[in-house]
């Protein structure tokens, strides 16, 4: 059903990589948009992965767009069925993306492809080792302005950055209370965190990646 708002629950195809917002009409790519199927208690449950069981929606990643579907019923309307209102939903779906952010970050960290700390930061920057092909920084979106500062211009505009998470966060995936300063070197692990930091913005305001 490439392109519409629904899905039927099949296993996703590569020739159906398009699904269009419920709310917005907006047709994106499905890994930028946000999947939901309803619960047991029909209540609408975000399926983050696209793997769930079940009819399909498909909203834009931001939180904007999930207000309006609660708001005008949209939910109810694609499903075709009642629907039980979830008043916390965005809320809900900003912290499973967060998650998600935090557990590839960990995982880079694990596999030896991300390090933090302003120091070796800023060597991996400036080694040329970092590049746009899956490469980000990551900055704390609580951190001193100056340092942040420092290490973007080492990008020299080629590498993302992203600046979604707080320092307590960042630190969560390196083990200790807070960093303000991380980066992911290029590689899947990388460009999986930028698919999910991505979604994350519409949720997190209009800091710069």
């Amino acid at each position: 059903m490439e392109g519409e708002t629904v899905d039927d629950g099949s296993a996703p195809s590569k020739r159906e990589p398009i699904r269009r917002c419920l709310a917005t009409g907006a047709r994106r790519p499905r890994e930028e948009l946000i999947r939901f199927v309803l619960g047991p208690d029909a209540t609408p449950v975000p399926d983050l992965a696209a793997k769930l069981p079940g009819r399909g929606m498909w909203l834009s990643a931001d939180a904007g767009s999930i207000k309006t579907a609660l708001d005008r019923k949209l939910f109810a309307k694609a499903a075709r069925k009642a629907v039980t209102p979830v008043p916390d939903l965005a809320a809900r779906v900003e912290h499973l993306l967060v998650r998600r952010c935090v557990e590839l970050l960990s995982l880079a960290r694990r596999a030896g492809e991300a390090v933090c700390g302003f120091e070796k930061v800023r060597a991996a920057l400036s080694s040329g080792s970092v590049n746009g092909d899956g490469g980000v920084l990551i900055q704390a979106s609580d951190g001193a302005a100056d340092g942040r500062g420092k290490l973007s211009a080492l990008t020299r505009g080629d590498i993302p950055v992203v600046a979604l998470l707080t320092a307590d966060e960042i630190g969560e995936a390196f083990g200790r209370d807070a960093s303000v300063h991380a980066v992911v070197m290029p590689g899947g692990l990388g460009r999986a965190f930028l698919l999910e930091a991505g979604r994350l913005k519409g949720f997190r305001g209009t800091d710069p990646m």
